[in-house]
């Protein structure tokens, strides 16, 4: 039987899941009032910076009484900043189901040789939020950007728990909906949902976390760029867009022009909506297939950003090499860029439905989907 190449191609072939496709309105010309050449420490810099954390919040609906930073080395800055100024006071648990997960345990129990509980559940799971122990601070990520495995919601966290809870949310923020009283430091990177540059984290920290910044020192010594407090007083300015190093002034126009896009296209709820249509797109057609499965066991967890699949076809000789192929004939073809399964995850492939992803696309690029893996299977011999 023949198998012939689709008729229509993706618009839009980027499917990568960081940095993201842009949003679908972008045209260089959108940046041109960028404050290029400017110091950031101007007046112009500074109320640019400033828009950026306020109209984050706005869109986001963090509370007024949590404060925003911009901060170095995009979503890992963030994290780390968090661990290193944090974590100590107390035991941690530290809660992984994938690579970067994984990375945030390495770097507490190796590096910085805090007693922690570690708790990790292989990819396609997730760890049982009921039996962490949240008097402890607990350390985690609400989407699993590698595993397309995501929280479903905050409701095992308690409002009345004792440590802290730091989330790693770079691949929810925007089109999950996040609970913020649950949440005492939240990071994520304008490069994914926003399609933004990278770079340029985001720390977002709850009075609780606050109030810990400015009580505990940690033993360890402190690199200048994760300090947020002065005198045992918290650096405000860090909040305000008094960034601890030089930002790019584009990349922060470019975060702006996204925001106002995020506005047009109805604030979080239609962020969340796009990333909705996108994910079932491809959920439908797993669904459909007998040869092709979402990597999220529960569909309760199945993410609506990052969308892991793999394959179950018996005829697949060599899982990952078929994978590989597959996604190298996608790219070949020009409809699908960068949709490889993340180097440590299972053999698969990947595809970010986030909000600057328009649903046509991934309409059109199911048929190529099955086209490819036709291809691959006949070419198995």
């Amino acid at each position: 039987m023949a198998n012939n190449a689709p008729a229509s191609r993706p618009a839009n072939p980027r499917f990568s899941s960081g940095p993201c496709a842009k949003i679908p309105t972008f045209e260089l010309s959108k940046l041109s009032d960028a404050a290029l050449g400017r110091s950031h420490r101007a007046a112009i810099g500074k109320e640019k910076l400033k828009a950026a954390i306020e109209e984050t919040r706005d869109i986001l609906g963090i509370p007024a009484d949590y404060k925003i930073g911009i901060v170095p080395a995009s979503d890992t800055g963030a994290v780390e900043m968090a661990m290193w100024s944090l974590l100590g006071a107390r035991k941690a648990t530290m809660v992984a189901w994938e690579s970067f997960g994984s990375g945030w345990v390495s770097d507490v129990v190796k590096q910085l040789k805090i007693d922690a509980e570690v708790k990790e559940a292989g990819y396609g799971e997730i760890v049982d939020f009921t039996t962490v122990d949240f008097n402890t601070d607990v350390v985690f990520t609400w989407n699993g950007t590698t595993s397309g495995v995501r929280l479903p919601n905050g409701d095992a966290i308690p409002a009345d728990r004792e440590g802290l809870t730091i989330c790693d949310a770079t691949s929810a923020a925007f089109a999950q909906d996040l609970p913020w009283d649950k949440l005492d430091v939240t990071t994520f990177s304008w490069q994914k949902v926003m399609g933004g540059e990278a770079a340029h984290g985001m720390l977002i920290l709850s009075p609780r976390a606050v109030e810990r910044l400015e009580s505990y020192t940690p033993a360890w010594p402190m690199p200048k760029i994760f300090r947020m407090t002065k005198g045992g007083k918290l650096i405000d300015g860090i909040f305000k867009g008094e960034t601890i190093n030089t930002p790019s002034m584009l990349a922060v126009e470019d975060y702006l022009v996204a925001l106002d896009w995020a506005r047009e296209v109805g604030g979080l709820t239609g962020l969340m909506a796009r990333a909705d249509a996108n994910a079932k797109v491809i959920w439908d057609f797993c669904e459909q297939k007998d040869w092709i499965a979402n990597l999220a066991v529960d569909p309760a967890t199945r993410s609506n950003t990052s969308v892991c699949l793999k394959f179950t076809d018996d005829r697949i000789q060599d899982g990952a090499a078929f994978a590989k192929a597959v996604a190298k004939r996608l790219e070949a073809e020009g409809v699908a860029l960068d949709i490889g399964a993340y180097r440590d995850a299972p053999a698969g492939l990947r595809i970010w439905c986030g909000a600057t992803v328009q649903t046509a696309d991934v309409e059109a690029l199911m048929p190529w989907l099955e086209y490819a893996f036709e291809a691959e299977i006949a070419a198995q011999g």
